[in-house]
């Protein structure tokens, strides 16, 4: 630990150099950069303050339910979220609820972390998952502020390399006033680094207790409309080296159901411009939701390159294949989908959520293809409504069986809410 606070203590300039470059190649939000130097933007509210670190999009999501309990039960209570990347920034702009301020979280350097804490001086925070920043929570708990984990989980490859500096992740975790995680098997991870037994309880994983993602239902109308009786299948949350299995996958299906279309949901819909040009590569018609460019009889993917927008996609696709599993990303979240009808696919590699895949697995609720042509091969068998119907059915009934891990995770949160609040 010693080590890395003075190793960090002395690198304020090259971070700043690192931060700027990637600035400049468009992965930093050039328009708030001094947010990630510790300058806040805005002014911190009066009275009582919760601070929510959460590392990107799926973790921002997750938390939303919770943060909207929270103000509801304490209506002078007001809630920071940081997060690391411009996409979370951009939705959560349209997600959040009033009350709620959006930052980027510090670079983990002294000047940037005390600069932070000085402005916000928050009374309880709250990190998310995994997402550690050693000097952050260092100095954090140095201000005597409660620390609290939600939704604790961490991969194996992390827990592995944590191992080797079990003096560093013990001397962290052990910071927490309470660690809330989503498993049994998260709980025994977590001792395995040196988190103490007697902080730890285990909740449930928050995404499960979600609520389902909005979406426009005018924009729903239009594009049902445009697609009228065609089939159509979702690739969601895709990444590179997904979208070329994808799109061979697709050309197999047009050769059994020629009216199919495919709506391709990048990750990053900043790719677009490339996927584009993969899409023409295919020799596959195309259209562009960033563009303005309609569905129409010539259109065979329609390329969602937009932010914010899962939530209509899954609600118009019968059946959809979850990205980041046919590439070593680890998965994307599959209550997603389940709570909103969607039947699922999914590649190999989810590891980021291997023991709900396996619950869905055991009911019959989701189905596992490995290259383009299993995943044909299944999209075809999906098109068929009493399929996907029955795929859709089981998922939901498991997505369903966390819907109450919000509320558990509230009750252990009010009492470090009632102090703060003097209630």
């Amino acid at each position: 630990m010693a080590t890395y606070l003075g190793a960090t203590a002395l690198a304020g300039g090259l971070v700043d150099r690192k931060i700027r470059q990637r600035a400049a190649i468009g992965k930093e939000d050039i328009q708030r950069l001094r947010e990630r130097f510790g300058e806040a933007s805005v002014s911190r509210p009066d009275g009582p303050l919760v601070w929510f670190h959460a590392a990107s999009v799926g973790e921002s999501l997750s938390i939303l339910e919770l943060i909207t309990q929270l103000l509801d039960e304490a209506p002078d209570l007001c809630v920071l979220v940081t997060t690391g990347t411009a996409t979370a920034a951009a939705l959560l702009a349209t997600r959040l609820p009033d009350r709620v301020i959006h930052q980027y979280v510090p670079v983990d350097t002294v000047a940037a972390v005390r600069g932070f804490l000085d402005h916000w001086s928050p009374d309880l925070a709250i990190w998310t998952e995994s997402e550690f920043w050693p000097r952050l929570m260092v100095e954090t708990h140095k201000r005597g502020t409660p620390m609290v984990l939600v939704n604790g989980r961490i991969t194996e490859k992390t827990r592995d390399q944590w191992k080797w500096l079990r003096g560093m992740s013990r001397s962290l975790l052990g910071r927490f006033d309470l660690m809330m995680v989503q498993s049994d098997a998260m709980g025994d991870a977590f001792r395995a680094i040196g988190a103490d037994d007697a902080k730890l309880v285990v909740t449930g994983s928050l995404k499960e207790g979600a609520i389902p993602l909005p979406h426009d239902p005018i924009a729903r109308k239009d594009i049902v409309r445009r697609i009228g009786r065609r089939a159509v299948w979702l690739a969601a949350s895709t990444h590179d080296g997904e979208e070329e299995i994808v799109l061979t996958a697709h050309q197999q299906v047009l050769r059994r159901s020629p009216e199919a279309l495919l709506i391709l949901a990048p990750r990053h819909p900043a790719r677009g411009a490339e996927i584009a040009e993969a899409v023409r590569v295919s020799g596959l018609g195309l259209a562009r939701r960033s563009l303005g460019q309609a569905i129409d009889t010539r259109t065979e993917v329609y390329l969602a390159d937009t932010l914010g927008e899962m939530g209509l996609w899954y609600r118009v696709a019968p059946v959809s294949f979850v990205g980041g599993s046919l590439v070593s990303v680890g998965g994307h979240n599959p209550f997603e989908p389940a709570a909103l009808g969607s039947a699922i696919l999914h590649g190999p590699h989810v590891f980021n959520f291997d023991e709900i895949y396996a619950r869905l697995a055991a009911a019959g609720g989701a189905m596992p293809v490995v290259d383009a042509d299993s995943l044909a091969t299944a999209v075809l068998a999906c098109l068929h409504a009493d399929a996907s119907a029955s795929l859709a059915a089981a998922a939901w009934d498991v997505s369903s069986e966390g819907a109450g891990v919000t509320d558990v995770v509230m009750e252990h949160l009010r009492p470090f809410v009632a102090r703060i609040c003097g209630s």
